[in-house]
């Protein structure tokens, strides 16, 4: 098992003498109000997801992910984690003060104000993004935040309340599950979409190679007309449970926004599994693409950047089912040609269930397709 990114899980998780501690200093502090993201961001730091990291970004950090792909003491880190708040509340607060982060007016952690600074947020859109176009989903959130930062080390005191609690581990769980079980290899897969037979195939090709699989869904905002975070986790639940051996998958959610930073992303969620104890990491074709800012392969080759970066991609080209194979192949190993193939639009597999139709069994588990049908309505 990888040791944990930067050489140490962080446990940001406030405990008995020092929760009550905090507790008793809630009132007396100014409070900052997280969104749904902000407070993923908050929780992901906490339980070690993002470790190394122990809070938002400071300044010499974030300018070094920016420009460097690494923090400032040369650990790779591509996507700035930072917490932004408005002009007006920098001003009530100072340097070494403490704040409460707040959710729906429900005390989350503490943070320790290292440094409140300001950003410029075409070079944080520019290097993240690789496009100043706010048609972006991420250029778009970029230009409407608030106008500065602030960073500095967090204490979590409370857990907001998760929808799927079964599916909700910790990193320091995952890692003890996946010694429990023997497994000294571990394969990390990404998902924001119901399984189709494509997913299917590259899960069991890497699996083939390592000890177990971990299927570890992003759970959290998404695009209008993607797949509701229930149906996701149940239509995986009738795939594992019909299609893998026994003790060979591990499924738990990971609470994130999509950025649809492409390349950089990918090598986030790398890392991000990797200090879930994940030896290997799935990188398919477009990984955390949107329209056409990056090229297909762009975040696999990205990786070549980070021979440091303590975890091994599996890259996998387009699939299809071609009909002459009679089965799942790729672009590497079928010779026919594409009026062969049947691909796995996700978007037209979509467009399947919208119509009230069931895809066919070249392109979904039936067991899978009939939990996606029997949802009222099993979209965003």
């Amino acid at each position: 098992m990888p040791k944990p990114h930067g050489g140490k899980l962080i446990d940001g998780i406030l405990k008995d003498k020092e929760r009550d501690k905090t507790l008793n200093k809630v009132v007396s502090l100014p409070k900052i109000p997280l969104n749904r993201e902000q407070l993923s961001d908050a929780e992901n730091i906490a339980k070690g997801i993002y470790s190394p990291l122990e809070g938002f970004l400071c300044s010499n950090d974030y300018q070094n992910v920016l420009h460097e792909k690494r923090l400032k003491d040369d650990t790779p880190w591509t996507i700035p984690i930072i917490l932004d708040i408005s002009k007006e509340k920098a001003d009530e607060i100072s340097n070494n003060d403490e704040a409460i982060l707040t959710f729906n007016d429900k005390n989350i952690a503490i943070i320790h104000i290292e440094e409140i600074y300001q950003f410029d947020k075409e070079e944080l859109a520019e290097n993240i993004y690789q496009t100043l176009d706010d048609k972006h989903p991420g250029v778009s959130k970029v230009f409407n935040m608030k106008d500065h930062l602030i960073g500095g080390k967090i204490g979590l005191f409370n857990e907001y309340e998760n929808p799927f609690p079964q599916y909700n581990l910790k990193p320091m769980e995952t890692r003890i599950l996946f010694k429990e079980k023997g497994w000294r290899t571990v394969v990390g897969f990404q998902t924001r979409n119901t399984p189709h037979l494509g997913h299917e195939y590259i899960q069991k090709a890497a699996l083939t190679f390592t000890d177990g699989l971990f299927i570890n869904p992003v759970i959290g905002k998404k695009k209008k007309g993607d797949f509701r975070d229930d149906v996701i986790l149940k239509a995986y639940e009738a795939l594992i449970k019909n299609y893998y051996p026994k003790d060979t998958v591990v499924m738990s959610i990971f609470n994130t926004e999509m950025r649809y930073a492409g390349p950089r992303e990918a090598i986030h969620h790398a890392i991000c599994r990797k200090n879930f104890g994940c030896t290997h990491f799935i990188v398919g074709r477009d990984h955390a693409g949107v329209g056409n800012y990056y090229s297909p392969y762009a975040a696999q080759e990205i990786f070549e950047e980070f021979p440091d970066l303590g975890i091994t991609p599996f890259f996998f080209k387009s699939f299809f089912y071609c009909k002459k194979c009679g089965g799942i192949a790729n672009e590497k190993i079928c010779p026919h040609s594409k009026e062969n193939y049947i691909s796995f639009s996700g978007t037209k597999i979509r467009e399947i269930f919208k119509n009230g139709k069931i895809p066919s069994k070249e392109i979904m588990r039936p067991e899978v397709a009939k939990v996606i049908a029997e949802s009222k309505n099993p979209f965003v």
